[in-house]
């Protein structure tokens, strides 16, 4: 794997290296080892695939409160998302700034986000499907998020918003 690391300290784009031949390729797509190399903690507890019917699809921003804070490691494996991290950590340099990237099943790029930012995306394709590594199991009582279009971040999606669920709607103003 490429690592590339993004202006919020942990939040990293990582390509894969594929090995290739008349057949296609192989690429490893996750190692414990390459991610522990990287400063990339990441110890798998659960997986989950997100489906996402229509293009302009807002999902997030979410994140889980400590102790349960996870870690994500997210790649999109049909279609293409607009990609966003927010840094909520407190004690970080970068607390409320935003990253994005691209992701999509054709340039198989995966990004890590570590613990204490929220996550989420916008669809650029219809039929879109999203998979996560996550190191936390889901907890109903330490889901947290933020709004997606709060004006304390200004994050610029690429599109108008068409679809979005009404607990994302509903997320209450950033408080730093």
């Amino acid at each position: 794997m490429i690592a590339t690391p993004t202006k919020i300290p942990g939040v990293t784009v990582l390509d894969l290296t594929p090995t290739g031949d008349a057949r296609g390729f192989f690429a490893r797509a996750f190692s414990v080892s390459e991610m522990s190399a990287l400063g990339l903690a990441l110890d798998v507890r659960q997986t989950g695939i997100s489906w996402n019917a229509h293009v302009g699809t807002v999902r997030g921003m979410h994140y889980q409160d400590a102790p349960d804070g996870e870690a994500k490691l997210v790649r999109c494996t049909a279609g293409r998302v607009f990609d966003v991290v927010i840094d909520l950590r407190r004690d970080s340099p970068t607390c409320g700034q935003w990253v994005s990237v691209e992701l999509s099943a054709a340039n198989r790029r995966q990004l890590f986000v570590p613990p204490g930012c929220a996550h989420g995306f916008q669809t650029l394709d219809d039929d879109t499907e999203v998979h996560y590594l996550l190191s936390q199991e889901h907890r109903p009582d330490r889901d947290r998020g933020v709004r997606w279009d709060d004006p304390a971040f200004g994050i610029s999606w690429p599109m108008v918003c068409h679809v979005i669920g009404p607990r994302d709607a509903a997320w209450p103003d950033y408080r730093r």
